[in-house]
């Protein structure tokens, strides 16, 4: 997600025509920004009032963000906390991003309640899902950052490398397209739970996102790595170079955040970027 197609001039009109009707892709993600919502709520799911896309269409000045969030407020309100397969299983994956927002909708779930839901959507084979996932339910999961924090320490453990992903990009202090966290801005050490797992994860999808919440942290906390975790049983050192470079934070959105290259290999060894961290036992 990120910068890109921000008008329909940007896609071929047939293939607008088809993700307007539910029945195209979203290739690339940033494609999603130019859906007609409302239209595609009338043809994936015609049994809803029509009110209800009109709702939709009345909101089209809004980001894709918040028009995200609206759909997904407002199927929540009408089919409650059971989201129904024809938008769970739909082939559009706008719609299926639907159902990211249905979850997060839903403020009486627990934490717990909430990443058992959305963990279907979270290793979803389409990308922008995946990204939609996250933020559908960041909201949420920071209300109750410590619970959060805790639960997703187990999805670093995950078979999948889209889950495992999951667990650190929903919680970036400084998430692309969202609101900043500021308690892992200024105390990056609450995250450790989630990152010391990952620093070896062999797949590089899970490495970006590792790279990349580190390099957020380190904006606020410039001595950090470089502070002792909570327990005193493990220290981050990154030695900064001068240069920069430009990581990419995912495998196929457009979307780039700048990290800063780091020196020694460590116990983070397999991080791209030249983003290298040491691990060292108090």
């Amino acid at each position: 997600m990120g910068r890109g197609a921000s008008s329909t001039s940007a896609v071929p009109p047939e293939h607008l025509a088809e993700l307007n009707a539910g029945r195209g892709v979203a290739r690339p993600p940033r494609q999603a920004m130019v859906i007609e919502q409302g239209l595609l709520m009338e043809s994936a799911l015609p049994e809803l009032p029509r009110s209800m896309a009109l709702r939709v269409t009345g909101a089209a000045d809004l980001g894709i963000l918040k028009k995200m969030t609206l759909v997904g407020t407002l199927l929540h309100e009408h089919f409650g906390t059971e989201i129904p397969d024809v938008v769970l299983k739909h082939s559009s994956d706008t719609v299926r991003g639907w159902a990211c927002f249905m979850v997060g909708s839903d403020e009486s779930a627990s934490v717990e309640e909430t990443l058992a839901r959305i963990q279907p959507l979270a290793d979803d084979a389409h990308f922008t899902v995946r990204e939609w996932a996250w933020m559908g339910v960041r909201k949420r999961l920071v209300a109750d950052l410590h619970e959060s924090i805790e639960q997703l320490a187990h999805w670093t453990q995950d078979r999948s490398d889209n889950v495992r992903r999951f667990s650190t990009e929903a919680l970036r202090p400084r998430g692309v397209w969202a609101s900043h966290i500021s308690v892992l801005k200024s105390e990056p050490e609450l995250g450790l739970p989630l990152l010391e797992p990952l620093r070896s994860d062999p797949s590089r999808y899970v490495q970006d996102s590792v790279s990349n919440w580190i390099n957020d942290a380190s904006k606020t906390r410039p001595d950090w790595p470089g502070s002792s975790a909570p327990d005193g049983s493990t220290k981050i050192r990154a030695q900064r170079r001068r240069e920069s470079s430009t990581v990419h934070c995912d495998r196929s959105g457009p979307s780039l955040v700048e990290a800063s290259p780091v020196g020694d290999l460590g116990g983070f060894r397999g991080l791209p970027q030249r983003m290298v961290i040491s691990i060292y036992g108090s």
